[in-house]
Order: C-alpha cells, then sequence, then structure tokens
C-alpha cells in the first residue's frame, strides 16, 4: 500500500472549471465571475489538501462483464471487463483534497453567495481530478521500471459500474488513512474524493490504448472519449 499527503501539485486548468460552473460549448464567464474566479483559482493552493493511497494487485479472472482481483470481492462490469481484459494487475486507488474547500463552499451558500459558492465547488471538482490524473502519473512511473504500460482510470459511478461496488475498492484500500469514508449509501466523505482502478498490461497488451468510449452510445457523456 501506498498512501501520501501534501506532496502533490494541483492543476486548476480554467477550461474545465468553466465546464463544472456550466459554460457549455467554449463560452466564458464575463463581468465579476471572471475577477472571482482568477482570484478563487490564485488561492486554491491554501484550501486544498491533496492526498492519496493505492494498492497494485494482481488480476484473477476476467470473464464476461465479471471481475475477479486478489483479495478483493468480485467485481461486475461489462466496461470495466473490456478494460481489464487486457491487463495482468490492477493499481485500486482513492484520492482526496480533504473537506477544508467543501466546508467553505457550505458556508458561503448559507449566507447567499451562491456565486462564490459554485465557483469554490467547481475548483475542487477540478482540483479532485488533478488529484487522481497525479496518482496515475505517479503509478505509471513505477509500472515503467516493470515495463507495464497503463490503462485509463475507470471509478464505480462510470458507464455501467454501479457505485455499491465503492465498498470492494475500501475494501482494498484504507481509505480511513487519508481522512476519506464510506457512508452507507456508497458515497465518499468528503464530497471532493475519487477512488477507481487503473489496469497494468505489456506493452503489446494494448492496454494503453484500449478506449471503452468507442463501444458506448451515450454521446452525451461528460466522460466521453473518442
Amino acid at each position: 500500500m501506498t498512501s501520501a499527503t501534501q506532496d502533490i501539485e494541483v492543476d486548476i486548468d480554467k477550461s474545465e472549471l468553466y465546464k463544472y460552473m456550466g459554460y457549455e460549448n467554449g463560452s466564458k464567464p464575463r463581468g465579476r465571475a471572471v475577477s472571482l474566479i482568477d482570484e478563487y483559482t490564485e488561492n486554491a493552493p491554501s484550501l486544498i489538501q491533496p492526498s492519496y493511497s493505492y494498492t497494485v494487485k494482481d488480476i484473477e479472472l476476467v470473464h464476461g462483464s465479471l471481475v475477479v482481483v486478489e483479495d478483493m470481492a468480485a467485481l461486475q462490469s461489462k466496461t470495466l471487463a473490456g478494460l481489464l481484459e487486457h491487463c495482468e494487475k490492477v493499481a485500486v486507488f482513492i484520492a482526496t483534497i480533504d473537506d477544508y474547500l467543501e466546508n467553505m463552499s457550505k458556508r458561503l451558500v448559507k449566507n447567499g453567495l451562491m456565486l462564490q459558492a459554485s465557483c469554490l465547488d467547481a475548483i475542487g471538482s477540478v482540483a479532485v481530478q488533478s488529484v487522481a490524473d497525479s496518482v496515475r502519473d505517479r503509478i505509471e512511473r513505477v509500472a515503467s521500471r516493470e515495463y507495464l504500460v497503463l490503462s485509463r482510470r475507470l471509478s464505480p459511478g462510470w458507464c455501467d459500474w454501479d457505485t455499491e461496488q465503492q465498498r470492494a475498492i475500501f475494501q482494498a484500500v484504507d481509505g480511513g488513512s487519508i481522512g476519506v469514508r464510506l457512508t452507507d449509501g456508497c458515497l465518499m466523505i468528503p464530497q471532493k474524493s475519487v477512488s477507481g482502478i487503473i489496469g497494468l498490461g505489456t506493452p503489446d497488451s494494448g492496454a494503453d490504448t484500449y478506449n471503452p468510449c468507442k463501444k458506448c452510445d451515450k454521446t452525451d457523456c461528460p466522460e466521453r472519449i473518442v
């Protein structure tokens, strides 16, 4: 198990930030919103406390929509199975930015400062995805020493992978070590947290080029990459 805190640089991509705030098709905010976004983005590092934990396990079986991973409850997802049938191992991870920014956003809502709260909430969403990307980069560096390549990452709740399978993630990774817990409804607390699985395969396996989006008809998915 590998865990770390406070050693990740978080990138706040403003184009992604605009999307989370509801600006579609390349549109951008104007007036007060622009200065607010600039101000909050500049101060974001003081509001974010990134941390993560991950472990690497062997894949024992992939059949149909069933995935069996070493020391984990069975996973059920056709999309996940398609991703991992090219792989030998999986990295199971949890990442978070803690709850400070989240709590500040809630206080802004209570005070009726909805634009400020929306901006801060969007920054949190972009930030935690940036942390998850950084975790993938770190796993990739470790995997390359064993001449393995990485697949895309997939999280419970994406595609046909049920959010209830968060329990399997938390069975494999100690979320408590980085301050993340799972509710009875399988939601993570703090909310600005991400969990998931990344496959590891040999360079000739196609693990790093396989794109499940190409087999999906849901064209309005915000995570779609074709």
